[in-house]
């Protein structure tokens, strides 16, 4: 199922860790609208101004997958708010940071970082009014 041009429902419900454990992390149809919002202010936008894939390392994740991977109790992955965004390099994913800060309506941008590996993870709410426009950085 199409989400926007570039993206699918497919690549929000992927994820390594469910198959390995055996974990049914399908999208409950009442958040497919969340994820196409998320799709339409903010991963599409961006997939046009990088003019290159934009891939999603970790999408929607059911409370039984949140909890296993250590995500925040009230997760906006959960939601189908969220997604973090692979970087094809340092370089690049700081421009895309900058360009998605100043360029989208989004809830929350967080710049992340574990040892050297980085990542941008960004939400926006269904309903845009209570986006809070949070930039941060965090290391873990």
């Amino acid at each position: 199922m199409r989400l926007s041009e570039h993206f699918t429902l497919q690549e929000f419900e992927r994820s390594r860790k469910a198959q390995e454990l055996g974990i049914d992390n399908h999208v409950p149809a009442r958040l497919i609208p969340a994820l196409e919002q998320l799709c339409q202010q903010v991963l599409e936008p961006l997939r046009i101004y990088a003019e290159e894939p934009v891939v999603i390392s970790s999408g929607y994740r059911c409370p039984r997958l949140n909890r296993l991977v250590g995500g925040a109790l009230l997760s906006q992955h959960v939601k189908g708010e969220a997604a973090d965004i692979r970087i094809p390099d340092r370089l690049t994913g700081m421009r895309w940071f900058a360009w998605l800060m100043e360029n989208t309506t989004f809830d929350q941008l967080i710049w992340e970082r574990r040892g050297s590996t980085c990542w941008i993870h960004v939400s926006c709410r269904k309903d845009l009014t209570l986006n809070r426009h949070q930039v941060l950085f965090l290391r873990k």
